[in-house]
């Protein structure tokens, strides 16, 4: 993390790109309520798109001096533009183009900059396994080529990706006291307990996320054994030939299914059925990023056959209506760990206890 001097009065501005005006508006007024930051401010940056699609970026007032916080949901494919009299959804692509764009309008005028990109841009493409680009790492490198000095996600698929910019400020924020928060909001009788709780890893991808809940509460963790067919492709992915699980039994247990990313769902859904067929209590899923490329209707079926109890899904990325308002849905509210975050940074202060919120999530148990 890249901190300024010793000076704590370097005034913040936020600059929310398409999709993230309503996140924006809600760290504003943390920051002022909270923080009495008075000096912060919002500053729009208008993407001016020409008939044939290529754009420039336009900010509506100064940021000199400023100590610039950059949003951008690249995974908000709801906002679109006019391209030879066509409307074309954006993608991840041209959200991290816009990006770029703006911190080209700002044009070396700020005190810093920093992005805020709670879904990573490219984050999946975080390793070559045969002859592939490694689109994460080289966008890592062109914002620290630019001048952008930190970069902060949320549940980074593979935060090793951080490597590629080893002179930079990189932040992963896990959001796990604000889920467990949310948690105990809508199931005040949940027991953490080895005998009532039990998370359960989708796969040995997910494993890590899982045991931070798991060391955190002191629970046990179920692993589910994933093997792909390196042959067989259906919808761009790999077949799953082999899906078993290992560890203690879920039976009448509430079971937590833990990942970063909700895609098409299978996944989960296969996990939530068996924890449910050998006598779990309840299934809960938790996810970072609702992306929902698929799937939602399995998701309504899972519910109304009580396969699924709720999905546990932050505000981070953009969540269609079709989304938010299904029964199953509930919201966990990152805004406020977000504004803490960007007050810390900008007072220069330490972010440890924002990494590692051991103490606060032990209070928040405490309270029953």
């Amino acid at each position: 993390m890249s901190s300024l001097a010793a000076n704590h009065s370097i005034p913040i501005v936020l600059i929310p790109l398409d999709g993230t005006e309503e996140l924006a508006g809600k760290i504003e007024y943390y920051l002022r309520e909270t923080y009495n930051k008075e000096e912060c401010h919002v500053v729009n940056s208008q993407i001016v798109r020409f008939s044939t699609g290529d754009a420039k970026a336009v900010l509506e007032d100064t940021v000199r001096g400023a100590d610039v916080y950059i949003l951008v949901d690249v995974g908000n494919y709801s906002i679109s533009y006019q391209m030879y009299g066509q409307t074309i959804p954006m993608s991840p692509d041209e959200h991290f183009q816009n990006l770029k764009r703006t911190v080209s309008a700002i044009g070396g005028k700020a005190s810093r900059i920093n992005v805020i990109s709670p879904l990573l841009y490219a984050s999946r493409q975080d390793r070559r396994i045969s002859r592939e680009s490694l689109d994460c790492a080289m966008a890592l490198r062109e914002l620290e080529n630019i001048g952008v000095k930190n970069i902060t996600a949320f549940d980074v698929h593979d935060n090793r990706v951080a490597n590629a910019v080893p002179y930079n400020g990189f932040d992963d924020l896990f959001p796990i006291y604000q889920v467990i928060k949310a948690i105990r909001k809508y199931y005040p009788d949940i027991e953490f307990s080895e005998e009532h709780s039990l998370f359960v890893s989708p796969d040995l991808g997910a494993t890590t996320r899982n045991y931070k809940y798991t060391n955190e509460l002191g629970l046990d963790m179920g692993i589910f054994y994933k093997r792909r067919s390196r042959t067989r492709v259906v919808g761009g992915n790999y077949v799953v030939d082999v899906h078993k699980y290992i560890g203690p039994s879920v039976k009448n247990k509430d079971v937590f299914i833990v990942d970063d990313m909700i895609c098409s769902g299978t996944t989960m859904l296969d996990v939530a059925k068996y924890c449910k067929k050998q006598g779990a209590k309840r299934v809960f899923a938790i996810a970072t990023f609702a992306l929902f490329t698929a799937g939602i209707e399995k998701f309504d079926e899972a519910y109304r056959k009580n396969v699924l109890e709720a999905v546990f899904i932050t505000n981070a990325s953009y969540r269609r209506d079709e989304i938010r308002n299904a029964p199953w849905y509930r919201e966990v509210d990152i805004t406020k760990y977000i504004a803490i975050y960007i007050h810390s940074v900008n007072a220069g202060k330490s972010i440890s206890k924002l990494l590692d919120p051991h103490e606060k999530i032990h209070r928040l148990l405490d309270k029953g």
